[in-house]
């Protein structure tokens, strides 16, 4: 493992951001579940945030098991992410419009509707691969609301 610097977390927040397509895996107690979802990548909020469905069971897994992995893949690239991270989910109603997108409008009708939801994940640490023959780096990152700042090194 290198140490982190800068330049790594910069690069993690770019790829995520870049790549924007993610699964997200969680924990129901028994099994770990994977599944594709839109990340909306905001730096300035240290926090990934995904629309997701109330009627869904990984809502309730993560509200018991908080801790959750998102990885990203441009395998046309050969860049990766994999980000730990903790999760939760809200019914703020203003995120949820902030965050309609063309792709939501493939799950839900409108952003009115009173299934959706948001879920956040900070992160704790992540991965990259950024290249290919490239080793693998990491990237430390703390939550802004522990320490005050986005991402501490």
């Amino acid at each position: 493992m290198t140490s982190t610097t800068p330049e790594d977390v910069e690069r993690v927040w770019s790829l995520m951001d870049r790549i924007s397509i993610a699964m997200l895996t969680s924990w129901d107690g028994r099994e770990l579940h994977s599944r594709p979802m839109a990340a909306h990548v905001v730096h300035d909020e240290n926090a990934l945030y995904f629309l997701t469905d109330v009627r869904h069971h990984k809502d309730e897994d993560i509200a018991r098991y908080s801790r959750v992995n998102v990885a990203f893949a441009d395998t046309g690239g050969q860049k990766y992410v994999s980000l730990a991270g903790t999760a939760s989910v809200s019914n703020d109603r203003r995120r949820i419009e902030d965050l309609w997108s063309t792709f939501a409008k493939a799950w839900w009708d409108s952003a009115e509707d009173p299934n959706i939801r948001v879920l956040k994940v900070v992160p704790k640490d992540a991965q990259y691969w950024d290249s290919p023959g490239t080793v693998v780096s990491y990237a430390k990152m703390i939550a802004a609301a522990a320490t005050n700042r986005k991402v501490a090194l």
